[in-house]
């Protein structure tokens, strides 16, 4: 009897051990694989959306923050800026860009075409002035600047400067005065030698 119990117990166990080894190691792992995949794939798409999104400057998700990043917008423009020949008997007009981002900035933008490039052989009237701000409200323009001994012109010199100012920002519609400061401060005359008017305004 015990030994029919023993011979029983020994099937028992092979065919226990029989049915382990046969089963591969891992057959229960797909199933964990494909949820941690599912996961890695979310967050490729994720990071790979935010970086197109920025990249084209598109409304987008910044990896970084999490924040919403702004659309921001570069506007090219073409206006009329004016210089003078080396005997400053006249005003020339040329064609150049000028690029933005913002409305407010434009004005300054086109202030700086006054300081001349590299592409023109024309004198820059206002070459050595620095331009600091240019803030437009209510239709006057204000503009402050600084005015170093080296900007400093002749009668003939500060005539042109003056009209090559007011040509070239009178040009924008919504400009209806100038109204022009050194250093924060209104000035009876910007180089000596011509009474500046506060405002100046369109002829």
């Amino acid at each position: 009897m015990n030994r029919k119990l023993y011979i029983t117990g020994v099937i028992v166990l092979l065919l226990a051990l029989s049915t382990g080894c046969g089963q591969k190691p891992g057959t229960s792992s797909p199933v964990d694989n494909s949820a941690e995949g599912n996961v890695q794939g979310t967050t490729t798409t994720t990071d790979t959306t935010t970086a197109a999104g920025l990249a084209e400057g598109g409304n987008g998700t910044d990896a970084g923050t999490g924040e919403q990043v702004p659309t921001v917008q570069t506007v090219t423009k073409t206006i009329e800026t004016y210089y003078t020949d080396d005997e400053m008997l006249e005003l020339t007009k040329s064609s150049v860009e000028i690029k933005y981002t913002e409305e407010q900035e434009k004005y300054l933008a086109a202030l700086q075409t006054l300081k001349g490039s590299a592409d023109t052989d024309l004198f820059a009237l206002w070459k050595n002035v620095e331009f600091h701000s240019a803030k437009l409200e209510n239709g006057q323009l204000t503009i402050d600047i600084t005015l170093p001994d080296e900007a400093r012109l002749g009668a003939g010199g500060e005539v042109l400067a003056l009209d090559a100012l007011k040509q070239t920002m009178f040009q924008f519609d919504e400009v209806k005065s100038i109204e022009l400061l050194v250093d924060g401060k209104q000035r009876d005359t910007l180089m000596g030698h011509e009474e500046l008017e506060h405002p100046m305004t369109r002829n």
